[in-house]
């Protein structure tokens, strides 16, 4: 029995207009919070057949409490290391599924390479985003979308390693949606695949200045890039101010609360910002979820508080 759960797909009348309809898949409604639970956990119990002892992760997002759920239900421990910036909150998260959390490093690549180093023969390393067995477990949520709904014009979905948009398209073109456009959707200062486009080639980000710290990924997947040559890939881009807006009205209409990773991919859909987007009628979106962010946290994104001076 899978780890993940088949999770709704509802028409938004929120967001739908006279001329297009709007259709959810709500991930963010998987037990761990986010889409990563199709993948990660496909890829744990590919492992944990294969007998690995012991599941590690080195991300202190929705990739680490995913496989912190996915080992507590395969009876595996589970090891994520984070770096020193990681939040007090998805580290709770992460412990609350009975995960041990090492706190190592400065940075995500420090973090990484401290794993590394302690990996054992027996240990099974869960990436976050760039791994085959990842992307099957994503696939399957497009099979049950096509079983929920219609076909759609479009899909849009957010990018920030690349895994949910190869998992997307390998479902894709398994049920012959081959003909379906994918608008991929980063913010602004999480740009990786956006800059590959217009590079041609695979870039490095000096640094991730958006707020929407799930799509930061400073280099996009190979698989990703490659995708971009074998499908309609229309890559774009929306501000943290519009993904965080969009966030607010997730919560506001639909009562669910996600991140502004998240809320990227409802942003450009609202705003029509590519051509396919104008003439569409029928819009599915991967509302993908994310645990890193709460009400509070978004109502502190949208109204920041005004900075105070010291008088002199």
């Amino acid at each position: 029995m899978p780890i993940h759960i088949q999770t709704p797909l509802i028409e938004s009348d929120a967001f739908s207009t006279p001329d297009q309809r709007i259709w959810l898949k709500l991930e963010a409604l998987q037990p761990s919070g986010s889409f990563k639970l199709r993948g990660v956990g496909h890829a744990c119990e590919v492992h944990a057949a294969r007998g690995a002892h012991r599941l590690l992760s080195s991300s202190g997002g929705n990739a680490g409490l995913a496989v912190a759920y996915a080992g507590q239900r395969l009876g595996l421990p589970v090891v994520v290391v984070v770096p020193e910036s990681t939040r007090e909150w998805p580290k709770m998260l992460i412990r609350r599924q009975g995960a041990e959390v090492v706190v190592h490093g400065k940075s995500w690549m420090e973090a990484n390479a401290y794993l590394m180093a302690m990996r054992l023969p027996t240990d099974a390393f869960i990436h976050p985003f760039d791994d085959p067995l990842l992307w099957e477990g994503h696939a399957t949520m497009i099979a049950e979308a096509a079983s929920q709904g219609p076909k759609p014009d479009v899909v849009v979905l957010s990018v920030g390693g690349g895994g949910l948009m190869c998992g997307v398209l390998h479902g894709m073109h398994a049920i012959g949606w081959q003909d379906v456009p994918l608008v991929a959707v980063e913010t602004t200062g999480s740009h990786s695949l956006n800059a590959a486009i217009a590079a041609g080639n695979l870039v490095t980000l000096e640094a991730i200045t958006s707020i929407a710290t799930s799509l930061g990924a400073r280099q996009v997947s190979k698989r990703a890039f490659e995708w971009t040559k074998q499908h309609e890939v229309i890559a774009t881009t929306v501000s943290d101010d519009d993904a965080v807006r969009a966030c607010l009205d997730i919560a506001d209409e639909h009562r669910l609360i996600v991140e502004p990773a998240c809320g990227a991919a409802v942003a450009a859909a609202m705003q029509r910002n590519v051509d396919v987007l104008c003439t569409a009628a029928n819009v599915l979106i991967i509302l993908c979820g994310g645990t890193s962010t709460r009400y509070s946290d978004l109502q502190a994104f949208a109204f920041p508080s005004p900075k105070t001076t010291s008088s002199r």
